[in-house]
């Protein structure tokens, strides 16, 4: 389980735009839910430069989203689709509600 949502969100809108050691400590750290010591050891860096490196880079990744607000509006189109796809349970053409149901999936998806 990642540590913290928010930044494995926040990797997936603006990952890119990180340096690639940024990159690998960031995935190890938030998706792969290893520790500083896992991490730092085979990178052959102390446990002091790994924190210090998700520190600034988390920093990065706030001011990026604070001035972009990707990570932000890719959630309320996410909270759309799924409102969508519990709306079209009220309706009664068997055809159309898979048809939108079908669409909203399709839109997540593309997500």
């Amino acid at each position: 389980m990642a540590k913290e949502l928010k930044f494995v969100m926040l990797l997936d809108c603006y990952g890119d735009l990180l340096t690639e050691h940024q990159q690998n400590v960031m995935e190890l750290y938030y998706c792969e839910d290893l520790s500083l010591a896992e991490i730092a050891e085979p990178m052959g860096i102390s446990r002091q430069a790994v924190r210090d490196i998700i520190k600034r880079t988390e920093s990065v990744l706030m001011r990026y989203e604070e001035s972009l607000g990707f990570a932000e509006r890719l959630g309320k189109i996410r909270d759309c689709f799924d409102s969508i796809r519990s709306a079209a349970s009220a309706v009664s053409d068997v055809q159309l509600k898979e048809n939108i149901i079908s669409k909203a999936d399709e839109g997540l998806e593309l997500l």
